[in-house]
C-alpha cells in the first residue's frame, strides 16, 4: 500500500451519491471503501435478478446468484465471495477463480494483499485454496486458517483421524494437527488452535492441548517441554526466531519464552500480546487484579485500570508508545501511554499511529453519530457511517472517509494544523 501514491490535497471530495444508488437499485447491501478513498463499492441488485457490485459510479459486468464478503484488499482492488449455479469461488475486480467450489469462507490476504487464500470445501471434503490453486490434499474438517507473511503458504488446523462426536476415547488419541501448504505435521494433539507464522515465513507455532488437562505451544510439529494450565496465542519474535506466549500457572498468568517463564510478574488474565517492530518490548492486556483491565508492557503494568475490558492494543512504529480502547461503566475510552484522553463515547474503534509516532487517531461513535479524534482533539466532521482515518506518508495530515446524513460519501483530508495539532 504506497500511500505516497495517493491525492494528499486538503479538502472535502465528493465521490458517489449513494441515494441515487438506493433509487436505481432495489436493494444496496452494506457498501465498503478502497483504502485510498477514492472507490466505493456494494452488493446491489434488482427485484428477482442476480446480484451485482455497483462500484463508484459504475457495475461489474457480470452478476452473480450471491455475492458477500465483499471488501477492498490493501492495494485497492476490490474482492468478493461469489456464487453461481450452486458454485462458489473469489472474484477480484469482478474476475472470479478459475475454480469453484461447494463452498468458500474465511478469506485472508497477506500484507501488501498481493496473495489471497481462503478456506473451501467439496463433497465434504476440506481444504485451503491459495491464489484459486487448492490444497492437494483434503480433510474432514478444516479452522484458524492463516496465511503467511510473504503471501506464499497457508496453514491451518485440520483433523486427520476422523471420529463420531460420541467417541471420547479417539478423540483424547489425538485426532488434530497443522497442515502447511496440506501437508500435516507428523503428530496429532487433543485440540489445536491459533497458528502464526514466523516472520520469514518458514516456521509455524501454535497454542495446543496435549492432554486433558496439560496446555503448551508447539513449534513447527514439536511441543515445548513444559505444559500449562492454560496458552493464549504465541508470536514469534521479530528477529532471533523465539517464540513467547501468554501462560497460565500455578500462581497465575505471565509470559514464557521458549517454554521458560520470563515475566517476573502475575497476571489474573494476559492476553493479546504484541512485540514492538523492533523486537525491544513486549505489550499485553493484563488483568492486575480481578476485573480491572490495563496494558501491561514488559511485565509492568500502567497504574491506569478499566472495570470492564481492554482491547484493541496497537504499538507505535517505532515501539516506544501504545495506544488502546478501555471500557469502564459502559462508557468506552482512549488511553494512550497510560493516560485516558478527556471525552467518552459509546463505541471507540481500533487506534490508528501516525508513520512518525507522533500522532493517534481513532474513529468513535456518540449519540448515533461518528466522529474522528485526533490526540485527543475532536474533528468537526460528522457522518452517519465511516472508516478507519488514515495518516499521510508525512504525518502531516489525516484522511477521512464517510457517508454524510445525505446519502453522499465522501473523502476529506485536512492538515492537522487546523486544530492546532502539532
Amino acid at each position: 500500500m504506497n500511500r505516497s501514491d495517493w491525492d494528499w490535497s486538503p479538502g472535502e471530495k465528493i465521490i458517489a451519491d449513494l441515494q441515487q444508488w438506493r433509487k436505481n437499485f432495489h436493494e444496496v447491501e452494506a457498501p465498503c471503501v478502497s483504502p485510498d478513498g477514492e472507490r466505493i463499492a456494494a452488493v446491489v441488485r434488482m427485484q428477482d435478478a442476480p446480484s451485482f457490485i455497483c462500484e463508484t459510479k459504475s457495475a461489474w459486468k457480470r452478476g452473480f446468484d450471491k455475492i458477500w464478503g465483499l471488501r477492498f484488499l490493501p492495494d485497492n482492488r476490490l474482492l468478493a465471495i461469489v456464487s453461481a449455479a450452486g458454485k462458489w469461488t473469489v472474484a477480484v475486480e469482478g474476475v472470479p477463480w478459475e475454480n469453484w467450489f461447494d463452498f468458500v469462507w474465511d478469506v485472508h490476504v497477506c500484507g501488501a494483499g498481493c496473495n489471497i487464500v481462503a478456506a473451501a470445501q467439496n463433497g465434504g471434503a476440506y481444504f485451503a485454496v491459495l491464489d484459486g490453486i487448492p490444497w492437494r490434499s483434503a480433510f474432514p474438517s478444516l479452522s484458524n486458517l492463516t496465511l503467511s507473511p510473504d503471501g506464499r503458504h497457508s496453514a491451518a488446523v485440520v483433523q486427520t483421524v476422523p471420529f463420531n462426536s460420541g467417541d471420547v476415547f479417539q478423540f483424547r488419541k489425538g485426532c488434530y494437527t497443522v497442515a502447511r501448504d496440506g501437508n500435516p505435521w507428523p503428530d496429532n494433539f487433543l485440540n489445536i488452535w491459533d497458528l502464526t507464522f514466523s516472520p520469514d515465513s518458514h516456521s509455524i507455532a501454535a497454542e495446543s492441548r496435549i492432554s486433558v488437562e496439560d496446555y503448551t505451544i508447539v513449534v513447527d510439529g514439536k511441543p515445548w517441554q513444559r505444559g500449562f494450565l492454560s496458552v493464549w496465542k504465541p508470536l514469534f519474535h521479530p528477529f532471533d526466531h523465539s517464540v513467547t506466549a501468554p501462560v497460565k500457572i500455578d500462581k497465575g498468568w505471565s509470559l514464557a519464552k521458549d517454554g521458560e517463564v520470563i515475566w517476573q510478574q502475575r497476571f489474573f488474565q494476559l492476553w493479546h500480546h504484541a512485540y514492538s517492530r523492533q523486537g525491544n518490548h513486549i505489550a499485553a492486556i493484563a488483568a492486575p487484579g480481578f476485573g480491572r483491565w490495563t496494558i501491561a508492557v514488559d511485565g509492568k503494568a500502567w497504574p491506569l485500570t478499566f472495570n470492564h475490558l481492554v482491547t484493541d492494543m496497537v504499538l507505535s512504529p517505532d515501539g516506544e508508545r501504545i495506544a488502546c480502547i478501555g471500557k469502564t461503566d459502559a462508557k468506552w475510552h482512549i488511553a494512550v501511554d497510560a493516560g485516558c484522553w478527556d471525552g467518552s463515547y459509546d463505541m471507540i474503534w481500533e487506534p490508528v499511529f501516525s508513520d512518525d509516532s507522533r500522532h493517534v487517531a481513532v474513529k468513535a461513535e456518540k449519540k448515533g453519530e461518528i466522529c474522528f479524534v485526533v490526540d485527543g482533539v475532536p474533528l468537526n466532521d460528522r457522518f452517519v457511517s465511516a472508516w478507519d482515518p488514515v495518516f499521510g506518508p508525512s504525518s502531516d495530515c489525516v484522511l477521512l472517509k464517510g457517508i454524510t446524513r445525505n446519502g453522499v460519501y465522501v473523502r476529506h483530508v485536512f492538515k492537522l494544523a487546523e486544530y492546532n495539532i502539532q
